[in-house]
């Protein structure tokens, strides 16, 4: 497998702006803008267009970097379970059918958290008595 797999245009474009947009520079642009249109206030005394300016930056701004910043989030979940689907997969005992809980209706998912609770529950009852919360325990 490549070290650089291929990666579609607005990923890859996304992942770049994501990355350069989240740095001090990025900020220390962004605050200079800001400070220079300030500045530039009395020279346009004020103006309702002076404050439009800003106004029509920022929305515009802020529209366009909540998809690139939902694409990188997508993509970085979408690692992240791929790579807890592959530690459960090589761990022996583990139950594989909880590699795609994310994919489950909301009642399924319920069920299986309330397992887990009991689970829990049952262990730190075991810790109060001076046992030990270690182990594999069956699920129920």
């Amino acid at each position: 497998m490549s070290s650089h797999p291929y990666r579609g245009s607005f990923a890859h474009f996304a992942q770049v702006v994501s990355r350069a947009t989240g740095r001090p520079a990025a900020f220390l642009l962004a605050a200079f803008v800001v400070a220079v249109w300030i500045i530039t206030g009395p020279l346009f005394h004020w103006s309702d267009t002076w404050q439009l300016v800003i106004n029509t930056g920022t929305t515009i701004v802020t529209f366009l970097m909540v998809f690139l910043i939902q694409n990188t989030q997508n993509r970085d979940t979408e690692a992240i379970q791929v790579k807890l689907d592959e530690l459960l997969r090589v761990t022996e005992g583990a139950h594989v059918a909880l590699l795609d809980l994310e994919e489950l209706g909301e009642a399924e998912l319920e069920a299986i958290r309330r397992n887990y609770l009991k689970l829990a529950a049952q262990a730190r009852q075991v810790l109060r008595t001076g046992g030990t919360d270690t182990g594999v325990p069956d699920m129920a």
